[in-house]
């Protein structure tokens, strides 16, 4: 992984106008409070009649309101910028980190996170939340640390020119400081990943919590999962209060350390003031204003080095889902949460810009053939996949992929899919290879509906459309309502495709979430259906229902457009998972896999002679 610094001038060349801006009218704020110092010396000489410019005191006054106007109108720019500067650094890793997410292989959110594990969409939050508005917080202070930090050398030049010597004490503080900050690096580190990972720990219980209502309530265990909420939320409070505590102090040492050296300094100033002195009352008042840029720079750099010790953790983690590739040169490369890409977010003056259109979908020929060759997937750490695995569906062909549980037919269904990362083999539409399942593989070329269905807390129109046009799909969302039988349930619903379906369809039965999700996936009007395991769902006579009434309406639901009209009619291609007899014997083609690796592939009446023990056997998956 890059250095911090290489990572922040990367984010910082995504708004180069913007940040340029921005540090003009931070340098302007920092920068008029050295003007009134200047005044206040020929102020307070003019009233000792020791003013080397000629002026009355009420002049010096006028300038210096004049100066203070000026700055609170720098001020209300400056914060203007500001926000819209952190909104897109906050905005960018955010995108840039869910980018990389939804762009990862496989049915998991996110995989390989805090040691190796898994992470959850819960856990996730404390991500996109806390390590965004760390990163945001670091980026926007650097112009601010540039601005103090141009004007403390100003005033260095400044103090020099009245009191060299003691303005060279003024060093001695920075030393300590950063002495103290490289003390207190690892621990900075080390306190802010245990209060982030506490953070993580406690967001991800209550998000499996809010999704596993019914599963707590039918196994008694309210009182143990609040048990287990209080002791992470207990742990999260202590170990954050334990890092809030350590920056607190860490901050707290290096005011104290600028403090004490300012209060050398003046005495020392002191000892030159008066008529045997080297110094005027207004070199004296001169030398305590700037003395005041130079000490809040020295705090300000302390701070300032303890965020971006922080802001490292904060980018490690989340480089943990957002890997760069280990063959690219990081310094020479950009890191994927750092990457350019637009956010369409309104500018400050100006209208918002206009979103892109939606690529159309690429024009293939009907589908003819389905193939699969020597597809090959094994999860990580295991011995368990898919091995090897060749099937060929024809147009308009009913295969059933069965096994017993653990065979890898789930698998084998993600990866021929794109949904799992196959590590060897090809898979072909027509002939043609296809170099990305997971975009080709989609409606209205195909589309899956999985043993759980993905729903979302809206109205169950809603999670049937998922934008499509109303107006246009009325009378096929009836037929795939009908067809899916979820047209009696639909019925004794009081506010019918209105409702309001809960929690990831939590109001909903098993069954009703799976035909559900059948009647969305009809909606489409694929040309290959792909089904895992509808009778883990549903009952046998229901599912029965449903595949006459699928096979009695399937003309319906194929888009004439993506058919060749030589043929006679619309017919979509069925690839599921069952292990029902029934479906066993309808089949034109059965799939048998065993430990990942396909036992036999032909038709159903070999199959039973070749397997005639396998109906009583088999168990659902």
């Amino acid at each position: 992984m890059p250095s911090i610094w290489h990572l922040l001038v990367q984010m910082l060349r995504y708004a180069p106008r913007l940040y340029a801006v921005d540090t003009l009218l931070w340098l302007l704020i920092l920068g008029l409070p050295a003007v009134p110092g200047l005044l206040i010396r020929e102020f307070f000489d003019s009233l000792t009649q020791e003013a080397g410019v000629v002026g009355s005191p009420w002049m010096w006054i006028g300038l210096l309101l004049a100066t203070g106007l000026a700055r609170v109108v720098a001020i209300l720019l400056g914060r203007v910028t500001k926000t819209q500067h952190r909104f897109l650094m906050s905005g960018l890793v955010r995108h840039n980190l869910l980018l990389e997410l939804l762009q990862r292989p496989g049915a998991e959110v996110a995989s390989g996170g805090i040691n190796g594990q898994k992470t959850s969409p819960g856990e996730l939050l404390s991500y996109f939340r806390d390590d965004a508005l760390q990163i945001e917080d670091t980026v926007v202070g650097t112009n601010e640390l540039f601005a103090a930090g141009v004007f403390a050398l100003g005033s260095v030049v400044v103090l020099l020119s009245v009191a060299p010597k003691m303005t060279l004490l003024a060093f001695l503080p920075l030393c300590a400081i950063a002495a103290l900050a490289h003390q207190a690096e690892h621990r900075l580190k080390r306190y802010r990943h245990a209060s982030r990972q506490a953070t993580q720990q406690v967001t991800g219980l209550i998000g499996e919590l809010f999704t596993a209502v019914q599963a707590v309530k039918v196994a008694g265990a309210e009182a143990r999962m609040l048990e287990e909420l209080r002791r992470r939320s207990d742990r999260r409070r202590q170990l954050m209060v334990r890092d809030q505590v350590f920056t607190t102090t860490l901050n707290s040492g290096f005011e104290n350390i600028v403090s004490l050296g300012t209060g050398l300094l003046l005495l020392l100033a002191s000892q030159s003031l008066g008529r045997q002195g080297t110094l005027t009352v207004g070199d004296f008042a001169l030398f305590v204003y700037y003395l005041s840029f130079v000490t809040h720079f020295l705090g300000f750099l302390g701070g300032f080095l303890a965020t971006i010790k922080q802001s490292e953790v904060s980018f490690e983690r989340m480089a943990e889902l957002a890997p760069q590739n280990k063959n690219l040169d990081p310094a020479r490369t950009l890191h994927p949460l750092t990457q350019p890409h637009p956010l369409y977010l309104k500018p400050i003056l100006g209208a918002p810009p206009s979103l892109p259109q939606p690529q159309a979908p690429t024009h293939v020929s009907p589908l003819q053939e389905f193939r699969v060759e020597g597809l090959t997937y094994c999860y990580p750490g295991t011995q368990n996949g898919i091995f090897e695995v060749s099937l060929t569906v024809p147009r308009g062909s009913l295969t059933v992929i069965t096994g017993r549980v653990g065979a890898g037919k789930t698998t084998l269904l993600r990866s021929l899919l794109g949904l799992l990362p196959h590590q060897s083999g090809q898979i072909f539409w027509n002939n043609q290879p296809i170099s990305d399942p997971a975009n080709f593989l989609i409606p209205p070329h195909a589309a899956y509906t999985p043993q759980i269905p993905q729903l979302f807390s809206t109205s169950l129109q809603e999670n049937l459309l998922l934008g499509l046009e109303v107006e246009s799909t009325q009378t096929v969302m009836q037929r795939a309502i009908a067809t899916a039988v979820f047209d009696r349930d639909l019925a004794a619903m009081p506010d019918g495709l209105d409702t309001r379906i809960g929690t990831r369809g939590v109001r909903l039965s098993g069954g009703q979430k799976y035909r559900a999700a059948a009647a969305r996936m009809l909606l489409r009007q694929p040309q290959l259906l792909v089904f895992d395991d509808l009778s883990s769902a549903l009952d046998v006579e229901t599912e029965q229902q449903l595949w006459a009434q699928l096979f009695a309406n399937r003309h319906h639901f194929v888009n004439r457009h993506d058919i060749d009209p030589a043929n006679d009619e619309p017919i979509p291609t069925c690839l599921i998972v069952s292990h029902r007899p029934s479906i066993l014997k309808r089949a034109d083609q059965i799939i048998l896999l065993e430990a990942g690796t396909v036992q036999f592939s032909g038709k159903p009446a070999d199959f039973l002679s070749q397997f005639p023990t396998f109906l009583q056997e088999s168990t659902p998956c």
